[in-house]
């Protein structure tokens, strides 16, 4: 599997990822990944649709919620788009954590049991075995529209740029 070092730090410390660098026009790959019942989730569930990839370390953190939350909020301001949250959380704690906040807008995701999104995606963080953040826009044939990998995992996203990603979709 391969691995790039350098591209994502946290809190200033470099970290390794895994898997591969994809894109704006690559082919977006499937993936398995659960949803808070347990059932299983791919690329194939969302197939005709637009499709916002949100992914987060983890939701229990302030800059994680953030963007959850902000997708919820504003998932009506997307038109026609699927937002699916993708972390390391358990279905346990994303179950809880979307009943506390009442999220019904965004899927959350969890990756947890063989990191098969992480490592699809180049996201996965070797040393912590969680997901950079990151925001993946792909368009209804699983094409990548928009691509941003956040160097610092503590930073937020650029919420403008993806906006714009988006609506060019719509």
């Amino acid at each position: 599997m391969q691995e790039r070092k350098g591209v994502v730090a946290m809190k200033g410390n470099p970290l390794t990822l895994v898997g591969p660098e994809l894109k704006v026009g690559d082919k977006a790959p499937d993936f398995v990944v659960v949803d808070t019942a347990m059932a299983p989730k791919s690329l194939k569930d969302y197939e005709g649709k637009i499709k916002v990839l949100s992914v987060t370390p983890s939701l229990d953190t302030p800059v994680c919620d953030l963007q959850a939350t902000w997708f919820n909020e504003d998932a009506a301001e997307l038109g026609d788009v699927y937002v699916l949250n993708v972390s390391m959380d358990l279905p346990f704690a994303l179950k809880r954590y979307c009943a506390a906040k009442g999220f019904d807008k965004v899927a959350t995701l969890s990756d947890h049991r063989e990191a098969s999104f992480g490592t699809a995606y180049g996201v996965l963080i070797k040393e912590l075995r969680l997901l950079a953040r990151a925001v993946f826009v792909v368009d209804r044939d699983d094409v990548i529209r928009y691509v941003e990998v956040v160097p610092e995992a503590t930073d937020s996203i650029d919420y403008d740029k993806l906006l714009e990603a988006v609506k060019a979709l719509a």
